[in-house]
């Protein structure tokens, strides 16, 4: 199993996940985690620049965690079998490892698609 956590200053979850560029994605066997990477985007790639439909670096995770994401952002993971989750934890680390013993408090997708307008 693979869990990603928007992470763009590295050190803590990213609050805004669609401009989010840097991930680090846990590799994880008999709930352990074996791996930690960074994944680094190019902007054009960040969930906010592309489309829905574009295949992602990020497909083959099984559970995406973050600090803030709105419904639509929800909608397109779940279309992509990924688990969303809204944590108010801080640390990535500490993220995974509640994840795992089934201890991660979290939060409701935000009700509104920030406003942005696409001409895609």
């Amino acid at each position: 199993m693979k869990i990603a956590v928007a992470s763009q200053n590295r050190r803590d979850i990213t609050d805004h996940t669609g401009r989010c560029r840097k991930f680090w994605v846990y590799e994880i066997e008999s709930a352990m985690i074996v791996s930690k990477e960074l994944l680094e985007l190019p902007k054009e790639q960040s969930f906010h620049e592309s489309s829905p439909h574009d295949p992602s670096a990020l497909d083959d995770v099984q559970v995406l965690i973050a600090g803030g994401l709105g419904t639509g952002l929800l909608r397109r993971l779940e279309n992509k079998n990924i688990e969303a989750l809204i944590t108010t934890e801080i640390s990535p680390d500490k993220a995974v490892e509640d994840y795992l013993k089934g201890t991660l408090v979290t939060l409701p997708a935000e009700p509104h698609e920030h406003g942005h307008q696409h001409g895609k």
